[in-house]
């Protein structure tokens, strides 16, 4: 388990170290404000369009076969993201890092799923999602910390040696399971479909501020293309991304019916705790991570912060989680998984309430940390939990299936979220900084329209250079108040859709714990043991293999 927990905690925590380094690398090496959101968002972006197909893949031929290859990918590409010196090649590095990604995750929880039983189970669980739920937060500590007293590249070279240890770790002690009874096909129209689908709609929403939600405003260029129409490229993706996920579903109606291999098992939709609770996890995702997005670049842009000051004021986040998370099995055990899940959202949902209303030009650290904190609490009672009772009426041989389609609509979650919350941040935050620079006396127009396209363009980040300027501080004042405006704004709808997602688990059914607590013996071959399904089928055990 400390291995599977050391893969998942990697991942997770360079899903968030670029939070605190953004504006430290929007400045270093001239991002765009589009630049900063795809390269936040291109990792989730990968994940979410992989995640089904990598789970399938270990099912069919061997999770830690996937885990092993998904870490090597993932140490290379932070290597290349380390000497990256353009927004592109960082764009293009953070891609490969969520190949290696969207390998490792689905990999680590079918493994905890099928190696696992009992309470022993619904422990590795909370590891597993408590692990998921720090390490969010001290990302942006080692980020900050690496950031402030050598490079931004450190944050992504430090991933090096526990690429090693993983490595290692899983070789001598992770066992090798797969799913023996499956045909050992992939459906690779279904692979296309999903990428092509999935990258539509999220390249639309990311891009929509840049390029135009309806009539071209700036022309999109890839390679020698050039989009010379007068619609924007951004309707038609999204169009087209929601044929192409239509197209999917119906194909994979067609080759379940038919007997033949597909990617995803819609039946899983039929299992009632696995519908909500991915719904659940999808929307609260979206919250959760459109306000770690926006957080940073609010105490970096407005407050002056630095990027360790601002890792170490997250790092609240990351003590509140752990702290609950030692505690999180035996409230389970109490009041059940649904309800711990019911807590711990209304939680984060307060929480960000909280953080969002003390967001001003005169906020406390204290009172800032002291939010994280109860979010991070909130963090630690749900993440962990939701995973369990999304995955708790899960066939194990659907374990690979099951557990990719769930950290998908999670990943799609965190994607939208910084694409949806991210657009809202610096289109409030242009039309906040115009509104206030017409107020200053003496500013010609040519000049507020300048400071107006630095502030949106950075997205705040270059808020602190603008004082520098001859006239500047007045202007860095009026941007500094819209930043206040835009973070508050983002942070409140942040909590909202939390909100959404708790009224999501009204539809969670009373859970019941399955029927495995016999123990699974924890060497290389594990004999087949009769697992009660949700339903009340038996289906028996897959049987893992020799490494």
């Amino acid at each position: 388990m400390p291995i599977i927990a050391l893969a998942v905690s990697i991942i997770i925590m360079d899903a968030t170290v670029v939070n605190v380094v953004l504006p430290v690398l929007i400045r270093d090496i001239n991002l765009t404000a589009s630049d900063a959101e795809w390269i936040n968002s291109v990792y989730a972006l990968v994940f979410a369009s992989l995640l089904i197909t990598l789970g399938r893949i270990g099912d069919i031929f061997g999770r830690r076969r996937l885990l092993i290859i998904g870490i090597l990918i993932f140490g290379v590409a932070s290597v290349l993201a380390a000497i990256s010196y353009s927004g592109n090649t960082l764009i293009a590095a953070r891609l490969l890092q969520g190949v290696g990604g969207a390998m490792i995750l689905p990999a680590t929880l079918s493994t905890v799923n099928a190696l696992f039983t009992g309470r022993e189970r619904g422990i590795a669980f909370a590891i597993w999602g408590s692990t998921i739920g720090g390490m969010a937060a001290v990302g942006p500590v080692v980020g900050g910390w690496l950031t402030t007293s050598y490079t931004w590249r450190w944050a992504f070279l430090i991933n090096i040696p526990i690429v090693l240890i993983v490595l290692a770790g899983a070789l001598l002690w992770v066992p090798e399971t797969k799913d023996e009874h499956v045909e050992r096909r992939v459906d690779f129209l279904g692979v296309a479909l999903s990428i092509a689908g999935l990258g539509g709609i999220v390249f639309a929403l990311i891009e929509g501020q840049r390029f135009g939600w309806g009539q071209t405003i700036e022309p999109l260029t890839i390679g020698g293309f050039s989009w010379t129409w007068s619609i924007s490229p951004v309707p038609v993706s999204f169009i087209l991304g929601v044929a192409l996920m239509t197209t999917f579903v119906f194909v994979q109606r067609a080759k379940a019916r038919s007997g033949k291999p597909a990617l995803l098992d819609l039946s899983l939709l039929r299992i009632r705790s696995f519908r909500y609770g991915a719904i659940a996890a999808l929307i609260v995702a979206l919250g959760e991570f459109g306000m770690l997005f926006a957080l940073p670049l609010f105490l970096q842009g407005a407050l002056g912060y630095t990027a360790l000051k601002t890792g170490l004021l997250i790092l609240a986040l990351a003590i509140g989680t752990f702290l609950i998370s030692g505690g999180t099995p035996q409230l389970t055990q109490r009041f059940g998984g649904r309800t711990v899940v019911r807590i711990g959202l209304f939680l984060e949902a307060v929480a960000v309430t909280g953080l969002g209303l003390s967001i001003s030009l005169t906020a406390s650290g204290t009172v800032l940390a002291a939010w994280l904190f109860l979010y991070g609490a909130g963090v630690g009672m749900a993440t962990a939990q939701l995973t369990s009772v999304i995955l708790i009426d899960v066939p194990v041989a659907q374990s690979g299936q099951a557990s990719g389609l769930q950290s998908t609509v999670r990943q799609l979650g965190a994607a939208l979220g910084v694409a949806v919350l991210g657009t809202l941040l610096v289109s409030t935050l242009g039309v906040a900084t115009a509104h206030n620079l017409s107020s200053v006396p003496g500013l010609p127009d040519v000049a507020q329209n300048a400071v107006v396209k630095v502030v949106s363009g950075s997205a705040g980040a270059a808020i602190p250079e603008i004082g520098r300027m001859p006239g500047g501080p007045p202007a860095q004042a009026a941007a500094e108040s819209a930043m206040v405006t835009a973070a508050r704004i983002t942070t409140l709808s942040a909590a909202a859709i939390i909100l959404l997602g708790l009224l999501a688990t009204i539809a969670l059914p009373p859970l019941q714990q399955r029927g495995d607590a016999e123990p699974l013996d924890r060497v290389h071959n594990i004999t087949p043991t009769e697992v009660r399904l949700g339903g009340g089928a038996v289906a028996p055990r897959e049987r893992a293999v020799s490494g």
